[in-house]
């Protein structure tokens, strides 16, 4: 099952590819969207690497991935997207691959939920808008047992979103880092949205 297009009441998510370099270069320019990842701006060879990586990952799992969130002009779920699936204007990069690195699961029905959007983006309550419709991706569609999501502790943004739809705090842990960024003493935490939960909060 490839990664299908993703709609909402104001997003179009389309499944990342590498027509789509130049918007990740884009993103990753601005230091204060990466204040809790790198605290620094990447450059293109580093975002080059990093898109590698995402598009390798996005094959591991069938309907899995990353996906690229453009303002829909006013498209919503059920009706015809635009004649060019990327006419709208970008907003931000949404993650749900399957859940990777040392201090997550090796389990296929695991995801990790994330997302990353351009400044003049935030606070508009797109990234829980976009979050919400992959969350019922991974539970309707890919069928996952679970997605978890994590962050710095100090990163009460993003703990924000994951709150506000409805994933619930799992633990705080303290990664090693040769270059901790400021905050790091507090550790990174991880919410989580199981299929139990997912389920029992349906409407009805």
């Amino acid at each position: 099952m490839p990664q299908p297009i993703l709609r909402t009441d104001r997003l179009l998510l389309v499944p990342l590819a590498d027509r789509h370099l130049d918007l990740e270069v884009q993103l990753d320019s601005d230091p204060e969207v990466l204040r809790y990842l790198y605290g620094r701006a990447r450059s293109r060879d580093e975002v080059v690497a990093s898109h590698e990586q995402r598009m390798g990952l996005a094959g591991l799992v069938d309907g899995l991935g990353y996906w690229m969130a453009f303002d829909s002009g006013g498209v919503t779920r059920g009706s015809t997207p635009p004649a060019r699936e990327d006419e709208g204007e970008f907003v931000g990069l949404m993650m749900l691959p399957p859940a990777h690195g040392p201090d997550q699961p090796d389990d296929p029905t695991v995801s990790d939920l994330g997302y990353r959007l351009l400044r003049r983006h935030w606070r508009k309550g797109l990234a829980s808008e976009a979050s919400r419709a992959l969350l019922r991706h991974a539970f309707d569609t890919v069928r996952q047992s679970r997605v978890i999501a994590q962050t710095m502790a100090v990163n009460t943004g993003s703990r924000r979103v994951m709150e506000t739809i409805g994933m619930r705090y799992v633990r705080t842990y303290f990664p090693s880092y040769d270059d901790p960024l400021p905050g790091t003493d507090l550790g990174e935490v991880e919410y989580e949205m199981t299929r139990e939960m997912w389920e029992a909060g349906r409407p009805g």
